[in-house]
């Protein structure tokens, strides 16, 4: 767990690190790996968000552009049309919670702190298109920084899955857009860092960035773990199925928080709420234990 309390900026939000912030996924779209279509109306996605706010999501996350190995890449006003509505709905229905905009593009990015965003989640952490840096930093919005390789397409297929170092170069890659941001003008306290589990990454890439995340405080940011159903999560618990690795998802989520990440972006609201709460509470009376034996 983090030694010190540390806040996210935000736009005009602080949200504090307190405690394991959860991010609710609502995927906008027909073709996401785990619940592509279910939420694609803006109607089911509002819906939807009720449940995971209900169940202690406090950031939901909007996607409106698949990721899955082999998607068809979508138009600046495809990925518009399917997310502004969504986006506008949950900042006038719930202005209290705090709502990412899932892109790639500056343009999306744009349009949906113009509707009430608050955070720009870029799985690229600002490769794959030269002017989101410069939205981010003119924006003030919060900036979480993902790591991949590839474009949108490719980048959760095993295609640039090559390392000596996965936990080295990875913290090298995310430091090197770090320096990119700073250059925009994106104040350091709005950035979160997100490893990228299982994008262009094999399981066992996944497994020592898992092993390794206190590393990442060498970038002092605060960090955030996306392993909600991820390939190498429902092979730890031989299933197939994705929505039926949630109980693991929980498992590895426990272990990040261990390791220091304090922000965690899953399907399953209700269930890692449970978990991460409870695990959160131990770890707080153990810190506390330790502090009172260290002054006797």
């Amino acid at each position: 767990m983090p030694d010190a309390v540390r806040t996210w900026r935000a736009g005009s939000r602080e949200i504090v690190l307190d405690h394991p912030i959860l991010m609710g996924i609502l995927n906008v779209t027909p073709d996401s790996f785990s619940d592509g279509g279910k939420f694609f109306s803006p109607g089911a996605a509002i819906d939807h968000a009720a449940r995971m706010i209900a169940d202690g999501a406090e950031i939901i996350d909007v996607g409106g552009e698949s990721t899955r190995p082999g998607a068809e890449p979508v138009s600046v006003e495809e990925e518009i049309g399917r997310v502004l509505p969504v986006v506008r709905m949950l900042h006038e229905r719930w202005p209290s919670v705090a709502v990412s905009i899932d892109t790639t593009k500056a343009a999306v990015a744009e349009a949906a702190l113009k509707a009430g965003a608050a955070i720009i989640n870029d799985v690229s952490a600002m490769r794959l298109d030269a002017a989101m840096p410069l939205a981010a930093g003119r924006s003030g919005c919060g900036v979480i920084l993902m790591h991949s390789r590839g474009n949108v397409s490719d980048m959760a297929t095993y295609e640039h899955a090559v390392y000596s170092d996965v936990t080295r170069e990875v913290i090298s890659e995310l430091g090197s857009q770090l320096l990119v941001a700073d250059e925009a003008g994106v104040d350091r306290k709005s950035i979160v860092l997100d490893p990228g589990f299982g994008f262009a990454k094999r399981s066992e890439h996944s497994a020592q960035l898992l092993r390794d995340l206190r590393r990442f405080a060498t970038l002092d940011a605060p960090v955030m773990v996306g392993v909600s159903r991820k390939r190498f999560v429902r092979e730890a618990s031989h299933s197939l199925a994705p929505d039926d690795s949630d109980a693991a998802t929980a498992a590895v989520n426990v272990m990040a928080l261990e390791r220091g990440a304090m922000i965690f972006r899953v399907h399953n609201v209700r269930l890692n709420r449970r978990a991460l709460d409870v695990a959160w509470s131990m770890l707080t009376t153990m810190a506390q234990m330790k502090e009172k034996m260290a002054q006797v």
